[in-house]
């Protein structure tokens, strides 16, 4: 049964799957936020509360993602850790190369729009992302 549904799972993704055209990548920019992440056996995993959110910076193809964490007062911590990221472009998908001092990987994205943003890494794990709405106190 979960063999159907995570075919099932699969099978809609790919049909929801929207041609990403070049203009469409400056969406990345900004401040993305995990809410689920599905399993290849077709498990999900919800993030209802996160205490880290990806910051995306892409200019000409090249840039960084960064943790941060959000504080009450609007702004955001950090560690100063950058993972270098570059864009490429292969038979028609886009995929977002990640490097650091420990490795180098890649993840198609997928799906990006305004408030959506889903990535797949080799393992088939499917990363749903929405953008960040900030919180204040003030």
């Amino acid at each position: 049964m979960k063999r159907i549904i995570s075919i099932f799972t699969f099978l809609l993704l790919v049909s929801c799957q929207s041609e990403i055209k070049k203009e469409d990548l400056s969406k990345l920019n900004g401040y993305w936020e995990i809410k689920e992440v599905s399993m290849p056996s077709g498990e999900k995993k919800d993030y209802k509360v996160n205490e880290t959110i990806d910051y995306f910076q892409v200019k000409n193809d090249v840039g960084f993602r960064q943790k941060v964490m959000p504080r009450f007062d609007g702004k955001f911590g950090t560690n100063d850790i950058k993972e270098e990221i570059k864009i490429i472009e292969k038979d028609a998908h886009f995929f977002i190369e990640f490097k650091t001092n420990y490795g180098k990987w890649q993840e198609e994205i997928i799906t990006i729009k305004d408030s959506t943003l889903i990535l797949k890494n080799k393992e088939e794990l499917i990363y749903e992302y929405k953008r960040h709405i900030p919180f204040s106190l003030k």
